[in-house]
């Protein structure tokens, strides 16, 4: 598997912007899907060369200068930005963030108080691992049919990797399984020897499913979106979806999930015994 996430992350953005997007010309016959190398190497005010070697990891320490120029010229918004900015710092191998520490496992009191505050909605609480460390009771109702809180700890990269009930579940699995590997992703990553203790796990009992996309999406998971989550009691549902980050110390994420449409907040309100209408669905 490569580890050459800012060759990676800086090819993906690039097939992601469309020329019209930054005002060239679109042509009848383009090869390339979003911008040519060429392109983005004008926009930036670099070489076309110099492009190409970042992007084969032959160079992964571009000035602080030729960075935001490339992050301009990829209308990149702020997150991607300070993605693009720790990737050329991770280039270094002599420090690492988390500096050896095991991941959380471990919620704070009133880290477990907001959960119950959180209740009727499906909230999930993950360390860097993909580790289910704590859940409210909706999230219990709605995940626990499926099978995705078995284990000690319950893993959802784990869960949707390896477990054959997990595309049965996400009835989008392919982007599920690329929010994963993003996530995984998202940190140290192979500098981190327990999140590499479980990419090589994966990478023998799911395959290519794994691999393929640790070489192909980079590291940035979705903060918010909707997702399709198939329930065996009460059908598919479309699920929004807002992901919180506690403080660096804790190194958690919060997800919180609310309906998406009025159907999908009828069939929460069946599952949690509530009236119908009782949780508000959110457009999108």
């Amino acid at each position: 598997m490569s580890d050459n996430e800012l060759g990676l992350f800086l090819r993906i953005r690039r097939e992601a912007v469309t020329p019209a997007e930054v005002g060239l010309p679109t042509g009848a016959r383009r090869r390339t899907p979003g911008l040519r190398r060429s392109e983005l190497a004008t926009l930036a005010g670099v070489s076309v060369e110099y492009v190409t070697r970042l992007e084969q990891g032959r160079d992964r320490r571009p000035s602080p200068q030729v960075l935001s120029a490339l992050a301009d010229a990829l209308r990149l918004p702020p997150s991607e930005r300070i993605h693009l900015h720790r990737l050329t710092k991770a280039a270094d191998a002599g420090f690492n963030c988390m500096g050896g520490a095991s991941p959380v496992r471990t919620v704070r009191p009133t880290v477990r108080a907001l959960l119950d505050r959180l209740e009727p909605a499906p909230a999930v609480l993950l360390n860097r691992m993909s580790e289910i460390l704590a859940w409210t009771q909706g999230y219990e109702r709605l995940a626990g049919p499926v099978g995705l809180l078995d284990g000690s700890p319950p893993n959802l990269a784990r869960f949707v990797f390896t477990d054959p009930r997990a595309r049965a579940a996400y009835p989008d699995w392919d982007l599920a399984a690329d929010e994963q590997v993003a996530a995984l992703k998202q940190g140290p990553f192979r500098a981190d020897r327990h999140v590499t203790l479980l990419a090589d796990e994966l990478s023998v009992t799911a395959g290519s499913d794994f691999t393929g996309r640790v070489d192909t999406v980079p590291g940035l998971p979705k903060s918010s979106g909707v997702t399709r989550f198939a329930h065996p009691e009460v059908g598919e549902l479309r699920l929004a979806y807002e992901t919180l980050e506690l403080p660096a110390d804790d190194d958690l994420r919060l997800i919180v999930h609310l309906p998406a449409d009025d159907s999908t907040a009828a069939a929460l309100d069946r599952l949690t015994g509530r009236r119908p209408g009782a949780l508000r669905a959110v457009s999108g």
